[in-house]
């Protein structure tokens, strides 16, 4: 990765606004990922994969011998073992096709970002101070990957499922990284269209904002992770109680608000109306600050997510409701950062 630090030949021509085209398709891409993820974990799908093996797995099973081999290794885990002892092979193809879709995505993703960014620092494209950004958002990607077998190597041994705190780290990773794309993106465009822009800053609100919306899709994660969601179908009340009845104390106030089903189910449903009013706000400004684009992004994005989110409780967690509620999350990081940025702008 030296080229993307040697000095610029003087015939050399910055190309910021191709790049961040290119980057919004990776971001895009990683929103699809998020997607599948959704679908992956919801239909418990994540654990039919045993093994990690970053480049012969792309190729799935093709041979009948093949898949009972990938399905006796499924058989030796604990989720088969205690949840699904009579499965088809039929319904075992099902579950490894989404875990499959799932890491296939991850290495397209590498592919889009890596085999792009050589290019544009072959040609000398990357503008100065842009190419150590790239480069992290390319090792973060990698160590996305190994987060994700980390994750799901916790629910290979000993438990039926992955760890709730391991997934909460793989998907606000995911998010964080959408979150940077779009924010480089963002900092491209302003500089090919002003070139001495410099690049955006946090506005200490936008901080605020964005903590807040942090703190909303950890919970999220865990609700996911603990299946919180099914305690209670009935909204506002969780079952005709404001504080549900059925919150244990489990040793510790982090063990027991991070962890026990009902509290976290709660904290999840009404922390949301904080991060979103602070999203609110934050579009607010941005408008105020000359860009409505932000402000109608954030504005709609939240708004559909509140009612999603309610929706989708009301439903009895239905698929296509949770993975909606799951996606619209990533469009909202997305715009979130989109009016973050508005507000640290700084035009040279």
């Amino acid at each position: 990765m030296t080229a993307l630090t040697l000095s610029r030949p003087a015939n050399a021509v910055p190309r910021p606004a191709p790049i961040a085209r290119w980057l919004l398709t990776v971001a895009f891409l990683v929103f699809c990922m998020v997607v599948v993820g959704g679908i992956t974990r919801l239909t418990e799908s994540g654990l039919s994969i045993t093994q990690w093996k970053p480049i012969a797995g792309a190729i799935p099973p093709l041979t009948h011998d093949q898949w009972m081999d990938a399905f006796r290794d499924y058989q030796k885990i604990p989720e088969y073992q205690q949840l699904r002892q009579g499965m088809t092979l039929d319904e075992f193809q099902f579950i490894f096709f989404w875990e499959w879709v799932h890491r296939l995505l991850g290495r397209l993703i590498g592919v889009a970002f890596a085999l792009p960014l050589l290019w544009f620092a072959w040609k000398r494209a990357i503008p100065r101070g842009y190419g150590p950004r790239l480069v992290a958002l390319l090792a973060l990607g990698g160590l996305q990957g190994a987060i994700g077998w980390w994750m799901v190597k916790s629910g290979l041994s000993v438990r039926t499922d992955v760890s709730h705190y391991r997934l909460a780290v793989h998907l606000l990773t995911a998010l964080f990284i959408i979150g940077g794309l779009v924010w480089t993106a963002l900092d491209l465009l302003t500089r090919a269209k002003t070139p001495f822009a410099k690049p955006a800053m946090l506005h200490p609100f936008a901080v605020i904002a964005l903590l807040a919306l942090t703190v909303q899709l950890m919970f999220g994660a865990f609700t996911a992770g603990l299946d919180a969601g099914y305690v209670s179908n009935t909204w506002p009340l969780m079952n005709d109680r404001l504080v549900p009845q059925g919150i244990e104390w489990l040793g510790s106030l982090w063990a027991t608000v991070s962890s026990d089903p009902y509290l976290v189910h709660f904290i999840h449903r009404w922390w949301a109306w904080v991060a979103a009013i602070l999203l609110v706000m934050l579009a607010r400004m941005a408008k105020q600050a000359g860009q409505r684009g932000p402000s109608i992004a954030i504005n709609a994005a939240v708004g559909t997510q509140v009612a999603l989110g309610i929706a989708t409780v009301i439903s009895g967690i239905a698929l296509p409701l949770a993975v909606l509620h799951q996606a619209v999350g990533a469009l909202v990081v997305a715009s979130a950062a989109w009016g973050a940025h508005a507000l640290g702008e700084r035009r040279g």
